[in-house]
């Protein structure tokens, strides 16, 4: 009875282990547009391939990034098996760009989750903050493993593409909510920071004593390259990597990559997503 009773737990174990590995991704899929559909890089030809993509990497949670409400709802449809957590940033319901997490809710229940911006003056309400272009939004998430329990949280953002002030106070902004909100609860934060390695406002969460790149903790990486392409299939030279994801040090980060894949000769969306494998623990 003992020997049954070990060997069970055993299991159980084991079965807990492999099911917080994890598969979690950022992903700017580019907003809808005319511009793009006359140049041959239309939403309706994009979302299609991109959500092949999604469901043959098996991911977990991923966040996005420039998504209209209408091109959540063609993802929704195209990925049986996942719910996504967000608001658009125009009005803080279903106007303009959304930075939606999405998540297998098989796999995952939503213990709470909202969204700030990422302002100055007002986080609870749409704005600008400092010098951005456009109000900006950063959405998170706790979310719950159905079977083993364990709690975990994702943070999801879009910095500005040209407020360099912004950029770098929504960087501390950042790091001190998730300071403020999270404890000691791991915690994963995904986003198009527009900003690369090399930048000040990249190392304001890198060397934040909280968080830590995944590109930099991973023992095997895949296509070095920049994560912004501009719709062309040859990408662009260097290596300045735009779209990030860090971690907490609860995470283990087995495998990091950037996934340059084409189709029929173009791009599913002129960034890569980038794709890590993480397990939780020592």
């Amino acid at each position: 009875m003992k020997k049954l009773l070990l060997a069970i737990l055993l299991l159980a174990s084991t079965q807990i282990f492999a099911q917080q590995n994890m598969n979690v991704a950022t992903y700017n899929l580019r907003y809808a547009n005319k511009g793009d559909s006359t140049a041959g890089n239309g939403w309706g030809s994009r979302y299609p391939v991109i959500a092949q993509l999604i469901r043959f990497n098996d991911l977990d949670v991923f966040g996005t990034q420039e998504v209209l409400h209408h091109q959540l709802l063609n993802l929704t449809d195209s990925l049986p098996g996942y719910k996504w957590i967000g608001i658009g940033r125009d009005d803080g319901k279903t106007k303009g760009e959304y930075s939606a997490i999405f998540y297998q809710s098989d796999k995952y229940t939503v213990v709470k989750s909202g969204t700030f911006w990422m302002s100055g003056t007002d986080t609870e309400h749409p704005n600008k903050g400092w010098d951005a272009q456009l109000p900006r939004i950063c959405t998170w998430a706790q979310l719950k493993d159905k079977k083993t329990g364990f709690t975990f949280n994702f943070f999801n953002l879009h910095m500005d593409h040209v407020g360099i002030e912004a950029r770098r106070e929504s960087s501390k902004l950042v790091v001190s909510k998730i300071k403020e909100m999270v404890g000691t609860i791991p915690t994963i934060l995904t986003g198009d920071f527009n900003i690369d390695q090399h930048n000040e406002s990249y190392a304001v969460v890198n060397d934040s004593g909280l968080l830590k790149d995944c590109f930099v903790l991973s023992p095997v990486k895949l296509a070095n390259s920049p994560t912004f392409n501009s719709f062309k299939v040859e990408g662009a030279k260097g290596d300045a990597r735009i779209d990030h994801i860090f971690v907490s040090k609860q995470f283990k980060v087995n495998r990091y990559g950037i996934l340059t894949h084409s189709f029929g000769g173009r791009v599913p969306s002129d960034h890569y997503p980038v794709v890590v494998n993480l397990s939780v623990g020592k």
